[in-house]
């Protein structure tokens, strides 16, 4: 059994027991968190749409964190001009613990 879940403006495929790394949420390591928007579940077929409408993901949080720097560099040729710049993305680590639907 698995579902589909987005969050943070991304899609994800989880199923009972995974660990995701998703957007941060703001939610601090050990409390519980419950995915509303589910896009389809499969459990013996394929439900979406209305059939998914009252689904739930809960998941607990197991940390949270910083991803590996990306490095942004600008470059424009014949002008001298070039700037670096580097980011860091939050993220949450959760562990998909029951799918409601």
């Amino acid at each position: 059994m698995y579902a589909i879940i987005a969050t943070g403006g991304k899609q994800y495929k989880v199923a009972e027991g995974d660990v995701v790394k998703v957007e941060k949420l703001g939610v601090e390591a050990g409390e519980t968190v419950t995915f509303d928007q589910v896009i389809a579940i499969s459990d013996n077929g394929l439900k979406v749409g209305d059939d998914v409408k009252a689904a739930s993901v809960t998941a607990s949080v197991v940390e949270n964190g910083k991803d590996k720097k990306v490095i942004v560099y600008k470059y424009k040729r014949k002008t001298g001009y070039h700037k670096k710049n580097g980011h860091r993305q939050q993220y949450t680590k959760v562990k998909i613990e029951k799918i409601n639907g």
